[in-house]
C-alpha cells in the first residue's frame, strides 16, 4: 500500500521551563534551567531535595474546576497541552469527522499523586477500606489520554502507551503509523508525567538514580560531563498534533515539520541498566532511518536521551559512534534534559517538540552545565555536544532518542518541511 505522509501541525507543552510550547522552546534556546527546590511536598527526609516542577499552573479557562478536581495532575497536564496544541493546529472540530481524530498518549507512572494520597490516607485509618470514588478513575494510567478524548469529543483511535521513559515517543510512533496507513486523519499524541511525590523521589533515590547536587539544583542535570551523578526527576507534558499531509495542506495549515520514520525495539539486557555498548539503541536509530529511507549522512541533529547518568550517557555515545563512525563529528548532539530534567513518560514528547522547532528555525538547543575540563575519559569530546550555547545551522533531519527502564528504545526521525 502507498503510505501517506504525516506532518506536525500543532504543538503544546507544560514543562519546568514554561507553561507553553513556544515558551519552553525560547527557554531551551537561551539555555535556561528549570530545576529548583521541591515545593510540591516536604522533601526534608529525602536524599534529593530538588526537581523540575511545572510552576504556577492554572487550569481555569481550559478545564472546569469540578472536572479538574476529578483528575490527577498527570491528566490535567495532558488536557492543558492538548488544548494548546489543538488551538495551534487550527483544526476546527465542528467541521472535522471526529471518528477519524484520535488520541494516543504516553505515561510511565500514571496518577502517582492520587495513588500516594489515597494509600497514605488508608494507612492512617483503622484498616477499613475508605477510598474516594474517584480514586481509580484518577489513578489508572490510561486516564490522561482518555480524558483528552473525552474533553474534545474525539472518537477515533484512543489508547495509552506505557514504556517507561520511552512512552511518549512510542505514542508518537504509533500515531504516525496509524495516520500513514490511512486509519486516521489526525491524532493528538504526546505524553505527561507527574511523579514528583514523596514516593517518586524516595523510590528513585533508593535506587541511587537521582542527582544529589542539593546545593546547586540548576546545574544538577549535566549530561556528558564527568561530574554527572544521576538524573533530575521532572514533571510536565507535551502534545503534537500529527496530521495527514494532504489534509493539512488542503485546509492551509501551518506545518512545523514532517514525521519521517520511527524505530522501536528492546535491549533485552537488564531491568534498569542500559546495554553497555548501546547495541539496542544503535539498532533503533538505524530502524528509524531505514523506515524513512534515509542514510545517517542525511541526519544533522540528535536530541539525545542524555539523562546525566554515569552509565546511560556513555552507552548512548557509543551507540551514536557505532552508527555514524567518523561522520559523527559532523553531527550536532544535545540533551535538553540538562534544562528540563527528566520528564520520564513525557520526555519523548517534549524532546520531539525540541526537534520539530530546531528543524523549523535552524537552531540547535544546547546541553548546558558543562564546565571546561569536566571531561569523562569514556566520552569522545571531539563530538559536538552543543555545550552551553545554542548553535545555528541548516538542518535536514533531526533524530530524537528515548530509552527506558526495561530496555525500551524508541527513536523518532523528523524532517524539515
Amino acid at each position: 500500500m502507498e503510505l501517506k505522509r504525516v506532518v506536525v501541525t500543532g504543538i503544546g507543552a507544560m514543562t519546568p521551563l514554561a507553561n507553553t510550547a513556544l515558551g519552553t522552546w525560547e527557554a531551551m534556546k537561551a539555555g535556561k534551567s528549570g530545576i529548583d527546590k521541591i515545593t510540591l511536598f516536604d522533601s526534608t527526609t529525602c536524599r534529593t531535595h530538588f526537581a523540575g516542577e511545572v510552576k504556577d499552573m492554572d487550569v481555569c479557562g481550559v478545564i472546569d474546576r469540578k472536572e479538574a478536581n476529578r483528575m490527577d495532575r498527570v491528566t490535567q497536564f495532558a488536557v492543558m497541552v492538548s488544548d494548546e496544541a489543538l488551538k495551534d493546529s487550527g483544526l476546527d472540530l465542528d467541521k472535522e469527522d471526529k471518528d477519524r481524530i484520535g488520541v494516543i498518549w504516553g505515561t510511565g507512572m500514571g496518577g502517582m499523586m492520587t495513588l500516594e494520597s489515597e494509600l497514605s490516607e488508608f494507612g492512617r485509618g483503622d484498616g477499613t477500606p475508605r477510598f474516594s470514588p474517584f480514586y481509580i478513575p484518577k489513578a489508572i494510567g490510561n486516564m490522561a489520554g482518555a480524558n483528552v478524548s473525552l474533553h474534545f469529543g474525539l472518537r477515533g483511535i484512543s489508547y495509552t502507551t506505557v514504556a517507561a521513559c520511552a512512552s511518549s515517543s512510542q505514542s508518537i510512533a504509533d500515531a504516525f503509523n496509524y495516520i500513514r496507513m490511512g486509519k486516521a486523519t489526525a491524532i493528538l499524541s504526546g505524553g505527561s508525567e507527574a511523579g514528583i511525590t514523596f514516593s517518586g523521589i524516595g523510590g528513585f533515590g533508593s535506587m541511587r538514580a537521582c542527582s544529589l547536587r542539593n546545593d546547586d539544583p540548576a546545574s544538577a542535570s549535566r549530561p556528558f560531563s564527568k561530574s554527572r551523578d544521576g538524573f533530575v526527576l521532572s514533571e510536565g507534558a507535551a502534545c503534537l498534533v500529527l496530521e495527514e499531509m494532504e489534509h493539512a495542506l488542503s485546509r492551509g495549515a501551518k506545518i512545523y515539520a514532517e514525521v519521517a520514520g520511527a524505530g522501536i525495539n528492546a535491549d533485552a539486557y537488564h531491568t534498569t541498566a542500559p546495554e553497555p555498548d548501546g547495541k539496542g539503541a544503535a539498532k533503533a536509530m538505524l530502524m528509524a532511518m531505514e523506515d524513512a529511507g534515509v542514510t545517517p549522512a542525511e541526519v544533522d541533529y540528535i536530541n539525545a536521551h542524555g539523562t546525566s547518568t554515569p552509565l546511560g550517557d556513555v552507552a548512548e555515545v557509543k551507540a551514536i559512534q557505532s552508527v555514524w563512525g567518523d561522520d559523527a563529528y559532523r553531527l550536532n548532539i544535545s540533551s535538553t534534559k540538562s534544562m528540563t530534567g527528566h520528564i520520564m513518560g513525557g520526555a519523548g514528547a517534549v524532546e520531539a517538540l525540541a526537534c520539530v522547532m530546531a528543524l523549523k528555525e535552524g537552531i540547535v538547543p544546547p546541553t548546558i552545565n558543562h564546565a571546561e575540563g569536566d571531561d569523562d575519559e569514556q566520552i569522545d569530546y571531539r563530538l559536538n555536544f552543543t555545550f552551553n550555547k545554542a548553535q545555528t545551522r541548516t538542518l535536514r533531519y533531526a533524530l530524537s532518542n528515548t530509552f527506558g527502564f526495561g530496555g525500551h528504545n524508541a527513536c523518532l526521525l523528523f524532517k524539515h518541511f
